[in-house]
């Protein structure tokens, strides 16, 4: 498998992200290796909030959280995907599938031994983090689901994802930083619009992020469709604490915290909020209020 990898330079000094880079290796379908990244912040010994990103952005996007969750005592890893951030990025399109994403992360929990885990998801953090809960259940011990979902390709996707994913093959510059600042309801500094484009020095490194949106299913034959039922049959009895932390301004994921209220047992009688003044990456308009809201839910269900 071809692959770039983002020189170290695009990633110095950045705004608020002054965490030291973290590596494993994971294996590509060709015998060979991608380099993933990841941040591990807190002490050692604590359990883990995994922190899980989606689609265009990097761990970046948790800058403002890792802070508070640190000082709450927890230990924070936060990877970047396969393809984004300071991850490697495969050359070809076709080298990206659902599944080989929730195998390269599936590594990460391996090697770094993760147990009693929290994930905390938003984006395709959930479309890949949610599948490794119903996958490995043993190793959650909660979720906070945030502006996310876990379609099987039953239902219609909307009129707002099929403008995305529209625009994004569509677009002859894949704009990450513009698409971070359309989704955001505070208005974005340059050098952070910078931040975000960071990964991306070039068009060919974006080829991981042109493919995400055709990566969700939409059809019920979809390839990833039948595990995504499968998982749905685990989450629909998962009895472990569940709670939605939706923000109050994405037309993409609007109303899916009800579903899962309605779907997953563990949701029951938790304190779900809707994160006021949030758009779509709500951790960069509200990352402060999200990590008090996740470090209030894991004292409240130790």
């Amino acid at each position: 498998m071809e692959f770039l990898r983002t020189p170290d330079a695009c990633f110095a000094n950045l705004p608020d992200y002054d965490f030291a880079p973290h590596y494993l290796m994971v294996d590509d379908t060709e015998g060979g290796q991608l380099r993933v990244h990841y941040l591990d912040e807190g002490p050692a010994e604590a359990a883990p909030v995994l922190l899980m990103h989606g689609e265009p952005s990097w761990s970046y996007l948790y800058r403002k959280m890792v802070p508070t969750l640190v000082a709450a005592g927890h230990r924070v890893i936060a990877p970047d995907l396969v393809g984004f951030g300071r991850s490697d990025k495969p050359s070809r399109r076709d080298d990206y599938t659902y599944q080989r994403h929730v195998d390269w992360m599936q590594s990460l929990l391996e090697q770094l031994k993760l147990d009693d885990i929290t994930l905390v998801c938003q984006d395709w953090g959930g479309l890949i983090g949610l599948r490794l809960v119903a996958e490995n259940p043993s190793r959650f011990a909660r979720v906070v689901a945030a502006n996310t979902m876990l379609p099987t390709g039953d239902h219609d996707p909307g009129t707002a994802f099929k403008s995305w994913q529209k625009f994004s093959q569509e677009v002859p510059e894949f704009p990450a930083g513009g698409i971070i600042k359309g989704a955001t309801t505070t208005q974005l500094s340059q050098a952070v619009i910078d931040a975000y484009n960071a990964p991306f020095p070039e068009e060919k490194y974006k080829e991981g992020a042109r493919q995400f949106p055709l990566l969700v299913p939409i059809t019920p034959d979809d390839p990833a469709a039948e595990k995504n039922r499968a998982a749905w049959s685990v989450l629909g009895q998962w009895q472990k604490p569940f709670l939605t932390a939706f923000s109050d301004s994405d037309p993409i994921t609007a109303g899916g915290d009800k579903l899962m209220q309605k779907l997953i047992p563990g949701t029951r009688g938790q304190a779900h909020t809707t994160i006021v003044n949030g758009g779509h990456f709500l951790q960069e308009d509200q990352g402060e209020k999200l990590a008090e809201v996740v470090v209030q839910f894991i004292s409240d269900t130790l």
